[in-house]
């Protein structure tokens, strides 16, 4: 054992045992005491969460000090889990969790043995004999959280009071006309707790898409988590009509209508300070209307470009392409590739005090001050194309369109663009020599195409690999090869990774990074547009600037060790 340090003369009790065996530094004890006090924690939590000590050894060292036994947390079986007893408030307030009952003994699993005003708190609150078990503080909060969770989707009557005070801009919740769907007051509780905790939890689990699913027989809720469903729970098929009713009049759609398509939109307030928009559309399917949620997080505007993953060359080209007075910044991809957080990034970038911005989408996706933001609206006449010729009224420097549809829309944008405007949109194609010849078969001249378009950025999101659990992988180097490797990628060195799965993570992944295709209009890639050249042309052309393709795109991210391989064949697919 070390010599302790002569500032471990000032600690008493347990602060002095993880300093004398070297668990946490003297002057980092200092510092933790002082902190935990301020914050009202307890020290255990306090270095855990603070990542100053492992919890695993200090969950061994308690054992030793105290002489309680160490359980392991994941031997622990929640279906098992006295929970008559498991009172929320305590459980959260204190991280314990009562896990076996043995006549008037309950067992309790703690990450901290010396809060005696914890184990007061469960004696009071069950009249029984409290028995403690020394657990690992971090894996322990992890398990409360699923328990908690799991019990919440099971049970609608056992959720937070809170749920139900919730501020939410909505309809007219008192239509009359639908009383048989919606039901009364009090049948109605249950499922606006149910609905609001199911947002909260989409929220906080980063899901950017929710699925509401009636079948037959069954009714399914899926989270869209990092680019891949995940089932979140299965309600009753009783309450399909309920829960798609109670959706509609959150987002103020017509409940009595359930045989076309509908659009609506849900502001939570969730604090004073924070409120979560959802893009609401509703489906009529066979067995009932399926709801898809889009959860638009103004936050992901404000990341910045050297969030987003660009290259260094790709940003340099992205700013450069922001820097001109006109011409046109194409982004394309397909849906929830990203489109829209790096038109938003870049305008974000353009957005000062002396420059004019005007946007027309479908619907206003993030709000932004500074910028004139349309909702397109076509029952009333305002489409695209009538949007961007009063925008052209408005003296702008800057136009953003959510998205070119069709040739009208096409005409007036690439006008714009050759009139003294900087235009920024986005387009549904593979890829950005696709993009090109896209615009062509919409209609619009070749010569208009290569004098007004300055970028095109083709883009798709990949599952960032999760930096606690990767592991590298053993690949032959002819599979590389064949997968589009080159010969100056080995003489450099890298290493391959692939996911493996932790308590970190999902399935080995997590978060996403951007795989772009960055392509320049160059005078060689202009000429062979206006000769009428394919994209296999413009492609090449593109690859002979130096400018990488999606593919090669992502082989950079697999080797700076971001992403898997697996997970780039799937994104741009395999050669």
């Amino acid at each position: 054992m070390a010599t302790p340090s002569p500032n471990t003369l000032s600690f008493g009790g347990l602060a002095k045992r993880l300093v004398n065996d070297c668990l946490v530094e003297a002057t980092a004890m200092q510092k933790a005491l002082v902190e935990a006090q301020r914050e009202q924690s307890s020290l255990i939590s306090y270095l855990v969460k603070n990542k100053i000590a492992k919890s695993a050894q200090i969950a061994f060292l308690l054992a030793d000090e105290f002489g309680d036994p160490l359980i392991d947390v994941e031997s622990i079986d929640p279906e098992f889990i006295p929970k008559e007893h498991l009172d929320e408030k305590i459980v959260k307030q204190y991280n314990l969790l009562p896990f076996f009952k043995r006549g008037k003994r309950l067992f309790v699993a703690m990450g901290d043995p010396t809060r005696l005003d914890a184990i007061d708190a469960v004696r009071f609150n069950t009249g029984l004999n409290i028995e403690t078990v020394v657990a690992d503080e971090e894996k322990l909060s992890k398990l409360i959280e699923k328990i908690l969770d799991s019990s919440g989707n099971a049970s609608m009557e056992g959720l937070d009071d809170d749920l139900e005070n919730l501020e939410i801009s909505g309809g007219d919740e008192s239509d009359k006309k639908d009383k048989d769907i919606v039901g009364s007051a009090e049948e109605e509780a249950p499922i606006v707790k149910y609905i609001n905790k199911v947002l909260l939890d989409a929220i906080k689990m980063g899901a950017s898409d929710l699925h509401f699913e009636p079948y037959e027989k069954a009714y399914r809720i899926r989270f869209r988590v990092d680019g891949v469903l995940r089932e979140y729970a299965r309600p009753p098929v009783q309450l399909s009509l309920k829960m798609s009713a109670r959706l509609k009049v959150m987002s103020q759609m017509d409940i009595s209508e359930r045989r076309v398509p509908q659009d609506g939109r849900i502001k939570l307030k969730i604090s004073k300070t924070k409120a979560i928009d959802f893009r609401v559309n509703s489906l009529p399917t066979l067995f009932g209307e399926k709801l898809c949620l889009r959860i638009l997080d103004p936050s992901s505007a404000m990341l910045g470009i050297d969030m987003l993953g660009y290259e260094p060359d790709q940003k340099k080209l992205f700013m450069d392409a922001l820097e001109k007075p006109q011409g046109m910044l194409l982004i394309t991809g397909p849906t929830g590739s990203g489109k829209t957080v790096s038109l938003y990034t870049g305008l974000n970038i353009l957005n000062t005090e002396d420059t004019n911005i005007s946007t027309a989408e479908d619907p206003v996706e993030i709000n932004l001050e500074g910028i004139n933001q349309v909702n397109v609206n076509v029952k009333v006449g305002l489409t695209f194309a009538a949007a961007l010729k009063a925008f052209l009224r408005q003296d702008p420097e800057i136009i953003m369109l959510g998205e070119i549809r069709d040739l009208e829309t096409a005409e007036i944008a690439v006008k714009a663009a050759q009139t003294g405007h900087m235009v920024l949109s986005t387009l549904h194609t593979n890829s950005a020599p696709e993009t090109l010849t896209r615009l062509r078969n919409m209609g619009i001249p070749s010569f208009n195409i290569a004098t007004s378009v300055n970028l095109v950025i083709a883009q798709r999101l990949a599952r960032r690999l999760c930096s606690s659990c990767k592991r590298p992988a053993d690949i032959p180097k002819p599979s590389l090869i064949e997968m589009g490797f080159t010969e100056a990628d080995f003489t450099k060195g890298f290493t391959i990774y692939e996911p493996v799965g932790c308590d970190q993570c999902r399935d080995g992944y997590k978060g996403r990074v951007g795989i772009y295709e960055v392509m320049k209009v160059t005078p060689k890639i202009a000429r062979i547009i206006m000769e009428d050249g394919n994209s296999i042309a413009i492609a090449e052309a593109m690859e002979a600037e130096g400018f990488p393709n999606l593919r090669r795109s992502g082989l950079i991210k697999v080797m700076a060790g971001l992403a898997s391989l697996q997970e780039i064949a799937k994104i741009v697919g395999a050669d």
